[in-house]
């Protein structure tokens, strides 16, 4: 199951599609970032422009992470635990490969690239499509209010997003 790929950028089509268009519009921003990395490094544009990118990547899977975790948790996903704990380990992975990049122990290579490519598009085709079955199915009542604080913690946010559900 590989990505779908265009000169080595993810392209992003409907069979990425979870059926939340909040989710998927967040999905399509991570698509973004890690195709930002993808030019930056074809461009040869050096290690500061790419940490920027990269550093905006973690940023913002982290928020996703969250917004998605909120969803799971108020509409009662019965896969919410095994999820979070996916979640976990790819920032744990992905924090300590940025904090060698900062120290100057690793850099962003292409098999970094491929890694963020090839988790998120296995993530959100194996795992994502689970829940979005789930809620599609059983989860319309709570969707409404989700999408709404969802779209206002992505508008704003460097706001305490990990509060979202709190």
């Amino acid at each position: 199951m590989s990505a779908n790929t265009a000169h080595g950028k993810l392209q992003w089509s409907d069979r990425y599609s979870v059926g939340i268009p909040e989710i998927d519009e967040q999905h399509k921003k991570l698509f973004d970032l890690i195709n930002k990395i993808h030019s930056a490094i074809f461009a040869h544009k050096g290690t500061a422009a790419c940490v920027g990118i990269l550093d905006e990547l973690v940023d913002y899977t982290r928020i996703h992470f969250a917004l998605e975790q909120s969803l799971m948790h108020m509409g009662g996903y019965p896969g919410y635990e095994r999820h979070c704990a996916l979640h976990s380990d790819l920032v744990a992975e992905v924090e300590a490969l940025q904090s060698k990049i900062h120290s100057g122990s690793a850099a962003i290579s292409f098999e970094l690239l491929h890694f963020l490519r090839t988790w998120l598009s296995k993530h959100i085709l194996g795992e994502d499509k689970q829940y979005g079955e789930f809620f599609a199915h059983h989860g319309q009542s709570i969707m409404h209010g989700w999408a709404q604080r969802s779209n206002e913690v992505i508008r704003n946010h460097k706001k305490r997003w990990w509060k979202f559900w709190s």
